[in-house]
């Protein structure tokens, strides 16, 4: 297979589905050239309980990926979610070396923020900043070059259970890939829905997938909350399995064509096939007793995500209301029902449009995935940006910085 330049893979390895995709970073952006997914029952609720089962559905979605786009991928950023995942803010306060605040003063504060107490099962994926303090002066976005004594950071720690992260590294490599970096996939799903304006206005991202529902607040630009909702779409296809009598399989196909999560807007007269176990006969069934299953569901998601929401503090405060995603959120009636619930303004909402093969991902169970690829993309940028500094100006800095200390 061919290797090129530029190329960047993800994995959105979930409850239901592994999707694996290749793209290409071109100066217009980023354009898919490989996609594959496989059916994914080795995780329940985002976490690793069959590693073979884990792996088989990696290779699977990889190996087409690969086969469409003809490349050999050797790593990839993967997403990781699931009940184990926890995130909390936190302060960090330093002294600001010679008067003006730099680059290395951020990252103390950053790191002096990150000295809180992690029990020795968990561990740091992510340390997001949220803000910046210069003496009594707040709400700082980049507080380079300023003049002061203090400097305070305001970050978002989240962390993960040290086992899971660790079935999931092996997993994936046991297929042959080195990880790059593992991501959170609250946050690729807000790369790949929200737009900036939604973020510095405030806005709350339910993502419902099939094991989990994963929520992010945004204020004034950047991350406050995180939370996972332990329930997800597959809970829904159980209920309808049970609640109908019918087979698992068909339970998920019934859902997809017939299901709605907001009875009122079903005719009462509407009815549906619903097949029989044991070689029975199919039996008819009134559209609006499977809408009833399915919104008792819903709603329980959608009331646990709002708990969430109030807990954080920022109910008031979120101006673009509440974006849903997710494969889950296909689901008819669902933007009705959330609008009922939380009593906010709802947009539903598909992952950004990307080059090539868009056609493949442009579906909300997709949103994961595609944001894991703007994320991978915008950090390579960095990177490069980052290496293309040149030496002469760090040492311009470095010497001023020696000149206000002793002079």
């Amino acid at each position: 297979m061919a290797k090129k330049a530029n190329l960047v893979a993800v994995l959105d390895i979930g409850t239901t589905k592994t999707s694996a995709l290749i793209c290409e970073l071109t100066e217009g952006g980023v354009d898919l050239i490989g996609f594959g997914s496989t059916p994914s029952d080795g995780l329940r609720k985002g976490v690793v309980i069959n590693i073979e089962n884990t792996v088989e559905s990696i290779k699977g979605a990889l190996e087409e990926a690969e086969r469409v786009s003809g490349c050999n991928i050797r790593s990839a950023y993967v997403g990781i979610s699931g009940g184990h995942i926890r995130g909390q803010n936190s302060l960090g306060i330093v002294g600001i070396k010679g008067g003006e605040v730099d680059s290395e003063d951020v990252q103390r504060s950053v790191e002096a923020a990150k000295a809180v107490n992690i029990p020795t099962d968990r561990e740091i994926l992510h340390v997001l900043t949220q803000s910046f303090m210069v003496d009594d002066q707040d709400g700082i976005r980049d507080p380079v070059g300023m003049t002061g004594v203090r400097l305070e950071s305001k970050v978002h720690i989240v962390t993960g259970s040290v086992s899971a992260i660790q079935n999931i590294v092996k997993s994936v490599n046991r297929v042959g890939l080195e990880i790059s970096e593992i991501v959170l996939e609250h946050i690729a799903a807000a790369e790949a829905v929200l737009t900036q304006d939604e973020k510095d206005l405030g806005v709350a991202m339910l993502d419902i997938g099939g094991g989990t529902a994963n929520l992010v607040i945004y204020y004034e630009g950047t991350v406050r909350t995180t939370a996972v909702i332990p329930v997800g779409g597959h809970y829904i296809t159980s209920d309808i399995s049970t609640g109908l009598r019918t087979p698992l399989a068909e339970a998920e196909r019934i859902k997809k064509e017939h299901g709605c999560a907001y009875t009122p807007m079903i005719p009462r007269e509407e009815t549906i096939q619903v097949p029989s176990v044991g070689g029975r006969e199919p039996r008819d069934v009134s559209r609006q007793i499977l809408g009833r299953i399915i919104e008792a569901r819903m709603e329980e998601i959608i009331n646990l995500a709002y708990k969430e929401i109030s807990k954080s503090g920022y109910e008031d405060l979120l101006a673009a209301g509440v974006v849903v995603t997710g494969g889950t959120s296909k689901t008819e009636g669902t933007a009705e029902l959330t609008e009922q619930i939380m009593n906010m303004p709802v947009r539903m909402a598909l992952p950004r449009a990307i080059g090539g093969l868009n056609d493949k991902v442009d579906h909300p169970m997709y949103s994961t995935a595609v944001g894991l690829v703007m994320y991978a993309s915008q950090n390579m940028s960095r990177k490069v940006r980052n290496s293309s500094e040149s030496w002469i100006g760090r040492t311009c800095r470095q010497v001023k910085k020696w000149c206000l200390e002793f002079f």
